[in-house]
């Protein structure tokens, strides 16, 4: 085999220990700040549903990631190298300055850059006309359904149209797009469905969630705290293990894609496929990576967005799962962080505006708009530079 492609493969497994370092936040966060589980025992018991999730979901994200971004002229082992360096490193140093970035979004920016410095801006696989087309019409008709609702109810509580109104475009767009998708209505792949869902999975993650809690909230509003104690922290326990399946479904095939495209580009496999060691071995990294867990990162998905109660993490747990699980099953490769961020900020607006810390969500979300043009750049320089010597 050869060596840079041995290279490749370490780095793609480290790519993914990372990124459990830094997204095991997502899990760990919420059963740790309401004391369901010791953050020793909250580490171990997600890392070990990190490593089960990709057994129970689909391969599809890895297909995405290997075959859906650039051309296969683009995925030289060089690229692919590059690439995974400047994700690594991105990811790296957010967890070690506390910053929970998405390690989605570093990979899919760097294999877009050094793609494109090896083969040109012809190496994007941009979709075609007809699916930007339907993705336009039934976000204008999302759009006017919800500033129709947002706006109706507005009017009958005395609150501002205005609000209503961007609130009911960002909604509503956000709840159809996902719907026609599972409706089999509206097909989105490749760079396209990838920008979409950044910009539309907090969104998800938080109206998920905030319904859920005002359920939960309305069918148990005679019980007393201590009851609802003794009833959620075993749920949100359940809830965050199955929250940590998705994430290792979606983020820990980030891997599999990579190397996959690896061997694919070696000549060592005739087409992409995904070889159960692949799976295995990513699997086991990012499970290894969540059972040190990137504390900085907790301590701000924990305690700086929200006061979290057991029934709220039960309730972003299985509302960020929820959505994790969608779409890995369509192929998306989407922000953990983000989705999870959303359901942890919508939980705690079911409480009041004022319950929710908004200027550290604007700061992640400056992160999060970042990652994917920074890592462009880097890569794309990175690429041209190493080129000159290889």
């Amino acid at each position: 085999m050869d060596l840079l492609i041995i290279a490749g493969i370490t780095l793609a497994l480290l790519l993914n220990f990372v990124n459990g370092l830094n997204d095991a936040s997502h899990s760990i966060a919420t059963v740790v700040e309401t004391r369901a589980l010791s953050p020793w025992k909250a580490s171990i018991s997600s890392a070990i549903a990190n490593f089960i999730g990709p057994f129970v979901f689909t391969t599809a994200v890895a297909a995405t990631i290997g075959t859906a971004l650039v051309t296969p002229d683009a995925m030289t082992p060089l690229s692919l190298v590059v690439a995974m360096l400047v994700s690594i490193l991105l990811i790296f140093f957010a967890t070690h300055i506390g910053l929970p970035v998405s390690s989605s979004h570093a990979l899919i920016g760097g294999i877009l850059g050094t793609g494109v410095a090896a083969a040109g801006l012809s190496a994007l696989i941009l979709p075609p006309a007809e699916m930007v087309q339907d993705l336009a019409l039934f976000s204008l008709i999302g759009a006017g359904i919800g500033v129709l609702i947002l706006g109706i109810l507005a009017h009958h509580l005395g609150e501002g149209i205005k609000p209503a109104v961007v609130l009911g475009v960002l909604f509503g767009i956000s709840v159809t797009i996902p719907l026609m998708i599972g409706a089999g209505i509206l097909v989105l792949s490749g760079i396209l469905a990838i920008i979409v869902f950044i910009l539309i999975s907090p969104i998800i993650g938080f109206t998920a969630a905030f319904l859920f809690d005002l359920l939960v909230s309305h069918l148990f509003r005679y019980s007393r705290q201590n009851r609802m104690r003794r009833i959620f922290q075993p749920l949100q326990v359940v809830a965050s293990l199955f929250q940590a399946a998705g994430h290792g479904a979606n983020d820990g095939q980030h891997a599999v894609g990579v190397i996959c495209a690896l061997l694919l580009a070696g000549g060592l496999i005739p087409s992409f496929m995904v070889p159960r060691w692949v799976v295995i071995l990513s699997a086991a990294a990012i499970a290894l990576g969540t059972s040190f867990g990137g504390w900085k990162v907790i301590n701000k998905l924990a305690k700086e967005i929200t006061k979290i109660r057991p029934y709220q993490g039960f309730c972003a747990a299985t509302s960020g799962g929820g959505v994790l699980a969608m779409v890995t099953m369509f192929g998306i490769p989407v922000s953990s962080t983000q989705v999870m961020s959303g359901s942890i900020a919508g939980v705690g607006a079911t409480r009041g505006v004022k319950a929710v810390k908004w200027e550290v969500v604007r700061n992640m979300m400056e992160a999060w708009v970042v990652t994917i043009p920074l890592a462009f750049a880097l890569s794309w320089f990175g690429y041209l530079i190493i080129s000159l010597f290889l």
